[in-house]
């Protein structure tokens, strides 16, 4: 799969190239499915990738005395 490969930017450029296509209408159904897989399938990668970061994300806290330590991000529920 080329998406795993790519900059996560590429895919997002891609992914609007694919928008466009599709609400152009303009393809056959064919390339309109190919399209809509393909699309998927970049949109799944960058989640997977955003996933991936945020996990790697710390935070940087000041404690009571004033020295400052690292947390992982807490995730939004």
């Amino acid at each position: 799969m080329p998406e795993t490969g790519s900059k996560f930017e590429d895919l997002m450029a891609r992914l609007e190239e694919i928008v466009r296509a599709l609400e152009a209408g303009e393809a056959d159904l064919e390339t309109s499915i190919r399209l809509y897989e393909e699309g998927v399938r970049i949109a799944r990668e960058c989640h997977r990738r955003l996933d991936e970061a945020e996990r790697r994300i710390e935070v940087l806290r000041e404690s009571p005395d004033g020295s400052l330590t690292t947390e992982p991000l807490a995730p939004e529920d």
